[in-house]
């Protein structure tokens, strides 16, 4: 008796995530790839629902061969869509990566410093989470525009005449996002690099390799669950960003939450909209679902 109790609660243990997943993510996506396969109409909600759920089956199958793909077949045909996509992708891809250049040496510097300056340093890590985002975002337009903190500071030295233009333009996208998801990138880092045996690195010098090349044929190795975890989180967030690119970026700004956002609240095409989302959900999805069987390959052939 007690063996099919606990046989019971480990299976119910292991079957929490699956109804947490079930519930918040396939849910919710199934609803908006509905609303996808659905036409606009000028009511409330701003779409044509197909069927109801208290519809009875042979109606409701009915309806559902009533669906179209038109709305995915608009975005193919018109180019501000995947041109969204490919802008959204390249911001991303450019703000993890400069997010990985800064966020391993701090992970790095947290790790090998002294035990009792750790929890100081964390903390440091931490404590902009304290703060609202959007306070964060105004901060930096204060430091960015023109007559701003930056711009003032370099003309105090002399080494600019005239203020630069960063607001509105890229490069400012790229600093906030860089700000905002860095301590996404270091944590995960940090967390592998605590607890590395770093006897290893000293066993390598001894060998005749280099600090250098004992870094990367060592640390950085051993990092890389770490820093493939950190890149995950930094660039899933990022490729859908909405606010800072309508804050920062200004009105030329090409991405994809935008033009979500624009199509969702401007246009009132649900359909459309809902499109845009499914389509870049599964762009996420499907290559976090395919890192993640190599790395269970990986850790089965290790």
């Amino acid at each position: 008796m007690q063996k099919l109790i606990a046989a019971i609660a480990s299976r119910a243990v292991i079957a929490v995530p699956y109804i947490w997943l079930g519930l918040f993510f396939l849910i919710p996506f199934f609803i908006v790839f509905k609303i996808a396969l659905s036409q606009v109409a000028m009511a409330i909600p701003a779409y044509d629902p197909r069927f109801f759920w208290s519809d009875d089956f042979s109606t409701i199958w009915q309806k559902i061969q009533q669906f179209s793909f038109d709305n995915y077949i608009w975005l193919m045909q018109d180019s501000l869509y995947y041109k969204a996509y490919l802008s959204s992708v390249k911001i991303a891809a450019v703000s993890t990566f400069l997010a990985l250049l800064i966020g391993f040496p701090m992970a790095y510097g947290m790790a090998r410093a002294p035990l009792t300056l750790r929890p100081t340093l964390l903390m440091l890590v931490i404590l902009p989470f304290l703060t609202s985002f959007l306070i964060r975002v105004y901060a930096w337009i204060a430091i960015l525009k023109p007559e701003g903190l930056l711009n003032q500071f370099l003309m105090w030295l002399n080494i600019i005449d005239t203020p630069l233009t960063i607001l509105n333009t890229d490069t400012a996208i790229y600093i906030v996002i860089v700000y905002t998801y860095l301590p996404f990138m270091v944590l995960p880092i940090y967390s592998v690099l605590e607890k590395m045996d770093y006897s290893l690195v000293e066993a390598a010098q001894d060998l005749g390799c280099t600090p250098l090349k004992a870094f990367w044929k060592i640390t950085f190795p051993l990092a890389l669950r770490g820093a493939t975890a950190g890149a995950m989180l930094v660039f899933i967030p990022a490729i859908g960003e909405f606010v800072i690119p309508d804050l920062v970026g200004g009105s030329s700004t090409l991405m994809i939450g935008k033009t979500l956002w624009s199509e969702f609240f401007s246009n009132r095409d649900w359909p459309v909209s809902a499109a845009v989302a499914v389509i870049m959900l599964l762009g996420l999805v499907v290559p976090i679902v395919l890192l993640q069987l190599m790395q269970a390959r990986a850790d089965g052939g290790e």
